[in-house]
């Protein structure tokens, strides 16, 4: 029998965390715990998303209605159709992970055999602001040691922004994220805009029920998915529309099917970015055995918060070192 744990926790934010859906001054997660007979516990945590319908209460209520299940012995197989993909699936199958790799005494990378550099680079995100105040903040993240910037837009002063972020920072490697908030009219109009800026890409420009239009024009630029892409099953119809993937553990339901995304996605020819919500240090450590495969690290998620959970991973700007 095992015994299983599953909890809500609030994690304040050092700033405020603006997108196109609002703004955000705190990270909710649910976490999971699943101890066996020996004493060894794996964790997991995930981040309810409302863009998906969920909620913490909601979540957990999903771990609770297999937690007989669990109790007796569910393995990793048997949750990917007991749950849907999604943030509950998410916590209980990274802790499932998180248990077998502590059993055998490893890291998580080490237990899948997937060999970390010293460091990685990953993007620092620049919120939704004014031009100026976003230029700012981009030249302080440039000057800070951050040299891979990923800026969030909605659907005003798309221009004025980068114009402005691109003199602040000019050497800065860029990347896009509209958050669904742009529209078929002038889209291809607005890629050209980016890549005459040197955007490296950008990521989920339509509503994921659009995605059609991304196939009227020839891409100046890279167009990621987002959340038009949550498992293996998206794939097909990304085909033509798609030059990127970004694969978070709370879309696929967990590591397991986050990998099998992972060889899926290349296989038919797409590219990785490697995503996150607002989470702790518990979050990205389940991700890192994805992290060689992918182009865009986007793993910043700790960094927003006022404390991280202990140990924590070791962050410094722009920079993500094991």
């Amino acid at each position: 029998m095992k015994n299983i744990s599953v909890y809500e926790e609030s994690w304040p934010l050092n700033t405020p965390f603006t997108i196109a859906r609002g703004t955000r001054e705190q990270a909710t997660v649910v976490v999971v715990e699943v101890m066996d007979e020996s004493g060894v516990k794996g964790v997991g945590e995930c981040t309810p998303y409302l863009r998906y319908g969920e909620t913490a209460a909601s979540v957990m209520a999903q771990v609770v209605s297999i937690l007989p299940a669990l109790e007796l012995g569910m393995n990793r197989n048997e949750l990917q159709d007991a749950l849907p993909a999604g943030a509950a699936r998410n916590a209980v199958d990274c802790a499932l992970w998180d248990l077998e790799a502590r059993l055998a005494g490893l890291a998580l990378p080490q237990y899948l055999q997937t060999p970390l550099p010293e460091s990685v680079v990953m993007a620092q995100t620049v919120v939704i602001d004014t031009p100026e105040r976003m230029a700012q903040a981009a030249q302080r993240l440039w000057l800070s040691g951050a040299h891979l910037l990923k800026v969030k837009l909605d659907d005003r002063l798309i221009t004025e922004r980068m114009v402005a972020i691109c003199a602040a920072v000019p050497d800065a490697t860029l990347i896009v994220d509209a958050n669904e908030s742009w529209h078929v009219e002038g889209l291809a109009a607005r890629c050209q805009l980016l890549a005459d800026l040197k955007v490296a890409m950008l990521e989920q420009p339509l509503p994921a029920s659009e995605d059609s239009a991304l196939a009227n024009f020839i891409h100046p630029l890279p167009v990621c998915a987002d959340e038009s892409c949550h498992t293996r099953s998206h794939l097909e119809a990304l085909s033509g529309y798609y030059d990127m993937v970004n694969i978070k553990l709370d879309k696929t339901g967990g590591l397991t099917e986050a990998l099998l995304l992972q060889q899926a996605a290349i296989a038919a020819g797409f590219e990785i970015m490697l995503g996150c919500m607002l989470c702790t240090s518990r979050a990205i450590t389940a991700a890192l055995p994805l992290v060689p495969s992918a182009r865009f690290l986007d793993l910043d998620g700790p960094t927003w918060l006022a404390v991280d959970v202990e140990p924590g991973l070791n962050f410094t700007p722009g920079m993500l070192h094991f």
